[in-house]
């Protein structure tokens, strides 16, 4: 790498390495802030719109932990060479660091013509690269912005970055032009983040609880923590906003203690024979403090270990196995029952059943909503009721609305529910209140 290195920046004023790039020879990220602020500059009395992106390369950092930093300088500076190569003699590509390059183009004027041109240099990219006598493959993700004539060169290139993140979060190999309504979701993002944040830490983010029932005999037999939060200024906020705010900025650890610590204080008084259960986010499955703090926080409530069920998903679960299953195995350690939630809409393979060895499956609420009218849908209950029952696995359907779907699944010989049905999730009080005046199961009875 030295003498490529070496061969580049042979000739250049010293002035200019300043805004070289030194592996690939490209300007760096002074030389396009410099750019973009020269093509300001020339169209300041007609600001006509251009368009700037920037490209990461998906899944580089496996190859070069495979591969070696040495090939891996390889790869980007054929990368560099082949974005060189894309460029016409009025537009500019650079590297901004590690596996990003930006590019400018003047002569883009809309953001449909921002997107063919990105999608373009992808498909470049995505050839196969020379690493020694192998090959390897990247995509590239790649995000743009335009200018209008009011944003500085530090402005479009956040609003570029912003489009990325949204690349990304979609899948590889995909290109996203920023909108203004981009923007606007990137600031209610923060701002629910902020107030999560101190909700959090001020613990209002409550419990409530679902009733799992026992569908032949309808008696109570446990419940199901859900996670709610209403802010002073942003109102009721659903968990289907917050938690996967929670997950992306790193809150739902804490979060999940907070929630946990609650739920486990109230269910204390609740008949014994009641068990809990309780979510874990898939960042959660591949953090080894996890079993820690959950059994640290069933010490500190008194709560009994054997009455809490965690619920894991199908893809929490294939994100890390060998760190899913090492927290799998140590809160099984201490008696805590193990669920896999959302069955049937994941990724995983009938054998992680196996090897995982769950207590308990929920069939996902998506089979139990057609299972009247959906011949599939009905074949799928069965196959997944007659696996359990040979492998010695309870199930519950969960999304129950109708006693129609009650009676299928009677029939199709499924013994746990939960569901509108049977209740709604309320909170600590309501469900105190729920226990006062319905049937609870007997200490010996069970969902099968």
């Amino acid at each position: 790498m030295s003498g490529s290195t070496g061969s580049i920046q042979t000739g250049k004023d010293p002035a200019d390495l300043v805004y070289t790039d030194p592996l690939t020879g490209l300007g760096n990220q002074r030389r396009f802030v410099d750019k973009v602020e020269r093509l300001k500059a020339d169209r300041a009395e007609d600001p006509a719109p251009f368009t700037i992106g920037i490209i990461d390369l998906d899944g580089f950092k496996p190859i070069n932990d495979l591969f070696g930093r040495r090939a891996g300088d390889h790869i980007l500076m054929q990368v560099g060479m082949r974005l060189r190569a894309a460029m016409d003699q009025h537009s500019t590509v650079t590297r901004l660091g590690a596996d990003e390059f930006a590019f400018l183009l003047p002569m883009t004027f809309s953001e449909q013509a921002a997107e063919t041109q990105a999608q373009m240099l992808i498909e470049i990219l995505s050839a196969p690269y020379d690493v020694g006598d192998r090959t390897a493959r990247l995509s590239a993700s790649v995000g743009c912005a335009l200018y209008y004539g009011d944003q500085t060169a530090e402005d479009l290139i956040s609003k570029a970055e912003t489009a990325l993140y949204h690349a990304k979060r979609s899948g590889r190999g995909k290109v996203v032009v920023y909108t203004h309504q981009m923007e606007e979701a990137a600031k209610r993002v923060t701002r629910i983040e902020q107030a999560l944040r101190r909700a959090v830490a001020a613990g209002e983010v409550e419990p409530y609880f679902q009733p799992i029932v026992d569908l032949r005999t309808r008696e109570t037999i446990g419940f199901e923590t859900l996670a709610r939060w209403t802010d002073d200024d942003l109102g009721v906020v659903p968990p289907s906003v917050f938690i996967p705010i929670a997950e992306e900025r790193g809150i739902i650890g804490p979060l999940s203690q907070l929630v946990l610590r609650k739920a486990t204080t109230a269910a204390s008084s609740w008949p014994e024979q009641l068990f809990l259960s309780f979510n874990l986010s898939p960042s959660q499955l591949v953090d080894q403090n996890t079993g820690l703090h959950i059994r640290s926080i069933l010490a500190e409530t008194g709560f009994d270990s054997h009455r809490l069920e965690i619920e894991i998903t199908e893809t929490g679960m294939m994100t890390d196995p060998i760190s899913a299953e090492k927290i799998v195995d140590d809160l099984r350690g201490v008696g805590i029952r193990i669920s896999l939630d959302d069955f049937g809409t994941g990724q995983s393979s009938l054998g992680r059943l196996r090897d995982f060895h769950f207590d308990k499956l929920k069939i996902d609420r998506a089979f139990v909503a057609s299972i009247l009218e959906d011949r599939p849908s009905q074949h799928i209950i069965r196959a997944i009721l007659a696996m359990c029952d040979g492998l010695g696995m309870e199930v519950v359907a969960e999304g129950i609305e109708e006693e129609a779907q009650v009676a299928k699944l009677l029939q199709f010989g499924c013994g746990g529910g939960q569901g509108y049905l049977f209740g709604r999730p309320v909170d600590e009080a309501a469900t105190r209140e729920y226990l006062r005046s319905s049937a609870v199961a007997a200490p010996r009875a069970h969902a099968g």
